[in-house]
């Protein structure tokens, strides 16, 4: 660089070069996993992905990778980068959604853990039911607070979709990683969703980038465990 600055991916894809180069790492094996390069570093996986991201370009590793998860509804899979109304219609349900919360917040955790320039972020939080009534999902999303999106708590969401408004600011969402997990709702969830406190749903949290490793997106889901599940498939990711 020539300001003479080198960034944490960039001191890592250095060093993981020059294992490569060196035989350190034999040709054709597998690079440890991000979780397992993050706590080497002592950085986030994000930082991982950029510096992996950096030997990709340079051709010393090359990814190969299986489908992944993908989250069905009453068996049905749907194709998350559609955004869940648009996935929901093509497998013929029909849903409603109402937005609980559109506003400029800030979360200095999240900033923290992504490593983001900026706590500030757009929070849309939502309520998805179907036609009849029944609410399946309450969905927080955090969404980060550049230029074209921050005007959004005043003119609202494009087409109602997130998907739709990240797609028109320039946020093409290409990569990311999901948990799920089992939780009781509380008592203000199970009061929004219309269920006993303590009702059992699926807590999926799902952070997604764009190609050149953009924060994007991050959503907490509950989900009816009565409807959602969730799928997995994988496959080797050798270097």
């Amino acid at each position: 660089m020539t300001s003479g600055i080198t960034l944490k991916h960039e001191r890592i894809a250095a060093t993981l070069a020059r294992e490569i180069r060196s035989g350190r790492v034999g040709h054709g094996n597998r690079l440890p996993g991000e979780v397992e390069l993050a706590r080497r570093f002592a950085v986030s996986r994000n930082t991982v992905r950029s510096a992996l991201a950096v030997l990709t370009a340079d051709g010393l590793i090359t990814t190969r990778t299986g489908k992944g998860s993908f989250v069905l509804f009453d068996g049905r899979p749907l194709d998350d980068p559609l955004g869940w109304t648009h996935a929901l219609a093509e497998q013929g349900v029909e849903t409603q959604v109402r937005i609980l919360r559109l506003e400029l917040d800030q979360d200095p955790e999240l900033a923290e853990q992504l490593e983001l320039d900026s706590p500030d972020v757009i929070v849309v939080e939502r309520i998805r039911s179907l036609v009849d009534g029944e609410a399946i999902s309450l969905e927080r999303s955090r969404l980060p607070a550049i230029e074209p999106l921050r005007d959004l708590p005043s003119r609202g969401l494009d087409d109602g979709s997130i998907i739709s408004t990240l797609t028109r600011a320039g946020l093409h969402l290409t990569q990311g990683e999901q948990r799920l997990r089992a939780r009781p709702l509380s008592a203000e969830e199970a009061d929004l969703l219309g269920r006993p406190e303590n009702t059992w749903f699926l807590h999926s949290r799902r952070t997604s980038w764009t190609a050149d490793n953009q924060f994007a997106e991050q959503v907490d889901s509950l989900l009816d465990p009565r409807h959602f599940e969730l799928n997995l498939t994988y496959s080797e990711n050798p270097r």
